[in-house]
């Protein structure tokens, strides 16, 4: 039996970069051995184990055979004569197909670390192919590997290009695009992710909405850009380098869906595309099974990201109408991922990417002063109640305002 560390752990180290996780494989062993070895078993598809004393994955060296379109129209084969070699060929990218052995030996049978220097996303084989859940992990890795110069191979765009346009795309399932898409949003580029999809053909499949937005176009006066498409991955990519939680970038991509929708002889102009959008950011939350908050999050964005947007323009009671709208009493938290949201739709603008974003100070300000409120509740009923508080969040709203040296500009478009 021998052991061998495999994948990202080899390549983030020859990156100089901590890996996240260590996983392994196991040459010439059956799972009844591992056992015996107190190691213990999690793999549903194929054999994979527990390290007893680290958790680290052990996973049996294994070959695989399509059978059946999609990601798991798969067979396995794990018997001992597996060799290293012919579990490392059937991996996605060559800098995720190198080993080190115990003495630390690098093992790198598909030029990997040649790769890692030319700082090129490659695939290893013909074999990518079978896997459509592979177009999105070289999306994946793009976005991670962004800032460090990598980019995709042309030979593997083409060949993701020929997977899509035969229909392998068409069999990814919700639970991994979902799966792939949540964790791009957490990498440094998540634009890089959207764009690599787009390139080839992908996006269309994945996320038809976002897909529907390019050559959309918008008034050059709010956005140089003009492309809706590209000014959602300028956001996109202002959100990263602002570090905005996940499911704030998700928000960022969702919150503009509305705009495909906008009649043709209204445009470049998109009335009420945020009252448009929503109906579209719910259906794809359902088909993507977002989870329930970051859900909420991209329907609250694209409904009031506008309002926000003026926020310096409203009135004390709009205000405070807006941020009950936003449930930003009852919790805060979401309110600053809902800020970062629109923070980064207004950075992500052509020449505007360093922009101050006033209105998440201003609400701030005025959540903190109106939350902080109190009103004599002795001798009254809960209407009443209600009323005066409402009336004291107004009022606190308007010392706020006071204190900015607010107006109410007119004509003001967003």
């Amino acid at each position: 039996m021998k052991i061998y560390l495999v994948g990202g752990a080899v390549r983030d180290r020859l990156l100089g970069r901590e890996a996240a996780e260590r996983d392994w494989v196991v040459v010439g062993a059956s799972p009844e051995a591992l056992l015996e070895h107190g190691y213990k078993p999690v793999g549903k598809d194929f054999p994979v184990f527990l390290h007893p004393e680290t958790g680290e994955e052990y996973a049996l060296a294994r070959t695989e055979r399509k059978t059946a379109p999609g990601y798991h129209g798969f067979e396995f084969y794990t018997d001992t004569d597996v060799t290293l070699e012919d579990d490392l060929v059937r991996r996605d990218l060559t800098i995720n197909a190198m080993a080190e052995d115990e003495a630390g030996n690098l093992i790198d049978p598909h030029g990997g670390q040649n790769d890692l220097a030319a700082r090129r996303l490659r695939h290893v084989s013909p074999a990518f192919r079978e896997d459509p859940v592979r177009i999105l992990r070289v999306a994946r890795f793009a976005a991670r590997l962004a800032p460090l110069g990598f980019a995709v191979a042309g030979e593997t765009q083409t060949l993701m290009r020929e997977m899509v346009t035969a229909g392998e795309a068409d069999h990814l399932v919700a639970e991994r695009v979902w799966k792939e898409l949540a964790r791009a949003l957490a990498e440094p580029r998540p634009d890089v992710f959207v764009r690599v999809l787009r390139d080839c053909g992908a996006l269309a499949r994945v996320l038809p909405e976002v897909d529907r937005l390019f050559g959309v176009p918008q008034p050059a006066k709010y956005h140089p850009e003009i492309d809706t498409g590209e000014h959602v991955l300028l956001a996109l990519r202002a959100a990263a380098a602002k570090k905005a939680a996940p499911e704030a970038i998700f928000a960022v991509l969702m919150h503009d869906l509305g705009k495909a929708a906008t009649p043709a002889d209204e445009l470049p102009r998109h009335i009420a595309h945020d009252a448009r959008g929503v109906p579209l950011v719910r259906a794809a939350c359902e088909r993507l099974g977002a989870p329930r908050d970051w859900r909420e999050l991209a329907l609250v964005v694209t409904r009031e990201h506008l309002k926000i947007h003026r926020a310096l323009e409203l009135r004390p009671k709009t205000l405070i109408e807006l941020l009950t709208a936003l449930d930003a009493w009852r919790r805060p938290e979401r309110f600053a991922h809902v800020l970062a949201a629109c923070a980064a739709d207004t950075r992500g603008r052509k020449g505007n990417e360093d922009a101050n974003y006033s209105p998440a100070d201003y609400l701030e300000r005025v959540r903190t002063a109106a939350a902080a409120v109190r009103v004599e509740t002795e001798g009254r009923e809960g209407p009443e109640i209600g009323r005066a508080l409402y009336a004291a969040r107004v009022a606190a709203a308007g010392e706020v305002r006071k204190q900015w040296n607010c107006r109410i500009p007119r004509g003001l478009a967003y």
